[in-house]
C-alpha cells in the first residue's frame, strides 16, 4: 500500500467532537501520528493494536518513519492543518503524496469569534519559530488588523514590549489562551502597556487592532529630526538627496539592500519605512553608529534593520548577497569597497554613491569600468549653500 495521509484538525478540548465520517476513518486505520497532547486526547478512540508516531523535532526523523511505514497514516493536528500547520509542512516536504484534510477552526478564527471581530480583512503573521521580519513589516505598513500566532519566546508580552519600544502604541491587543478548551480558555482585551506586564499561558494567539488616529506613514524625514553624530548636521545625507538616492537604488524590485557607512542610519531608516519588504544590512566603522542606529530606528518606528559595527572590508559576509548597495562613506577606500560589494552583488544589481568631489567621482567611474559595470548618467543636485552633489550609479551586467 502506498504512503498516504488523512489529517484531522481538532480543538484543544479534552473531549473532542468528531463527525461520523471522521470516526469511521479513525476506526479503520492502523497507523496514527500527532503531538503528545493530541495522543492523550484521542487515545480512547484509537483501535487496539494501532501504532502511534509522535511528531517531535527534528521533523526529518518523523518523515523517515512515515516513509518506512509506507501505508495510510491518520495525523491529528491543531486547528486547520493547512493554516501554518503540520499539513502545510507535510505538503511542502512530500508534495506528491495523497492527502485528505478535515479542518477545524484555527486559533485566530476562534479568537475572532470570541470577540465578534470580522476577520476577512485580517493580515496574518506567524511568529511560531520565526523571526520578527514579517511582523515588523505589518507594523510599518500600519495594517489595521493583525492576527499573530505566537510561541513560548515570542509571547504576547514580548510582542507588546517590541511594539512599545518602536512607538507602535496605537494598537489594542486581544489575547486568547487555550482556545477551544472550555475549561482552560481565557480571553483578554488589553492595552499594550497592560500586555507587556502580564504573563500568559501557552498556547495562545493574539489580534492587534488600530485604536484611533494612528500617525501618518512618512516618506522623507527632515535631517534636523535625526539624532546626529556629535551634533554634526553636515554628517547626514540631506532629505531631498536621500530620496533621490533611494530612487536611484530601485528598491521596489530589490530584496537585499546594503547601506555602507550608515552614520546616523538615515538612508537605512528611510528605506525601511518606504520598502518594508527589504532585508537591510547596514555597516558603520565607528562605534558611535551603534547607539545612533538603535535610537533613530526606535524614534522613527523602523524595526528590523540588521547592522554591523566594524570595517566593511573585513566584515563576515561571505554567504551574503545584495541587489542594491549605497556607499555613504568609504574612508579613502572606495575602490576596495566597490570591489567587495561587486563580488556579492546579484546580476542586474546596482551600486549608488553620492560624490562631492571630482576625485571621488573619477575613482567611482574608473572602478566601475574595471568591473565592467554599466554607468548611468549622473544626477546633479545643489541644495542651498551646500556643496553640489552628483549621485552616481553603476549596474552589474
Amino acid at each position: 500500500m502506498a504512503l498516504s495521509f488523512t489529517i484531522i484538525g481538532m480543538s484543544d478540548s479534552p473531549s473532542p467532537h468528531f463527525s461520523e465520517e471522521i470516526l469511521k476513518v479513525i476506526s479503520t486505520a492502523r497507523f496514527f501520528s500527532g503531538g503528545k497532547r493530541h495522543h492523550t486526547i484521542v487515545e480512547p478512540l484509537l483501535p487496539k493494536e494501532s501504532k502511534w508516531v509522535d511528531i517531535t523535532v527534528p521533523l526529518e526523523n518523523v518523515y523517515k518513519i512515515y516513509s518506512d511505514i509506507n501505508d495510510h497514516i491518520v495525523i491529528f493536528a491543531s486547528g486547520d492543518p493547512l493554516f501554518f500547520g503540520f499539513g502545510s509542512t507535510l505538503k511542502r516536504v512530500m508534495p506528491e503524496v495523497d492527502m485528505k484534510v478535515y479542518p477545524y477552526f484555527n486559533s485566530l478564527q476562534m479568537l475572532s469569534h470570541a470577540f465578534t471581530l470580522p476577520y476577512h480583512d485580517m493580515h496574518i503573521v506567524s511568529l511560531t519559530g520565526r523571526e520578527w521580519k514579517e511582523f515588523d513589516n505589518a507594523l510599518i505598513e500600519h495594517r489595521e488588523k493583525i492576527g499573530v500566532l505566537t510561541d513560548r519566546e515570542k509571547t504576547p508580552a514580548a510582542v507588546a514590549k517590541r511594539m512599545l519600544e518602536y512607538g507602535f502604541d496605537f494598537y489594542s491587543m486581544y489575547v486568547g489562551e487555550h482556545l477551544g478548551n472550555p475549561s482552560e480558555q481565557r480571553l483578554y482585551r488589553l492595552s499594550l502597556q497592560e500586555a507587556a506586564e502580564k504573563s500568559f499561558r501557552h498556547p495562545n494567539s493574539l489580534i492587534l487592532t488600530i485604536k484611533e488616529n494612528p500617525p501618518k506613514r512618512r516618506f522623507g524625514i527632515d535631517e534636523s529630526e535625526f539624532n546626529l553624530l556629535n551634533g554634526r548636521s553636515r554628517m547626514i545625507t540631506k532629505m531631498p538627496i536621500r530620496l533621490l538616492t533611494l530612487q536611484q537604488l530601485n528598491l521596489y524590485s530589490a530584496k537585499n539592500f546594503w547601506d555602507i557607512g550608515f552614520c546616523t542610519g538615515s538612508i537605512s531608516i528611510e528605506a525601511r519605512l518606504a520598502f518594508p519588504h527589504l532585508n537591510i544590512l547596514s555597516f558603520e566603522i565607528r562605534e558611535e553608529g551603534r547607539e545612533l542606529m538603535e535610537s533613530n530606528s526606535k524614534k522613527f518606528s523602523a524595526p528590523g534593520i540588521e547592522f554591523i559595527i566594524g570595517d566593511f572590508l573585513t566584515a563576515d559576509i561571505e554567504e551574503r548577497f545584495c541587489d542594491a548597495a549605497f556607499i555613504g562613506g568609504h574612508g579613502g577606500k572606495l575602490k576596495e569597497i566597490m570591489e567587495r560589494v561587486y563580488s556579492h552583488l546579484t546580476e542586474g544589481g546596482c551600486i549608488v554613491f553620492n560624490s562631492v568631489t571630482k576625485e571621488s567621482e573619477d575613482a567611482f567611474n574608473a572602478t566601475a569600468k574595471e568591473l565592467n559595470m554599466k554607468l548611468n548618467e549622473p544626477v546633479h543636485i545643489e541644495l542651498g549653500n551646500n556643496n553640489p552633489i552628483d549621485i552616481l550609479k553603476a549596474e552589474k551586467l
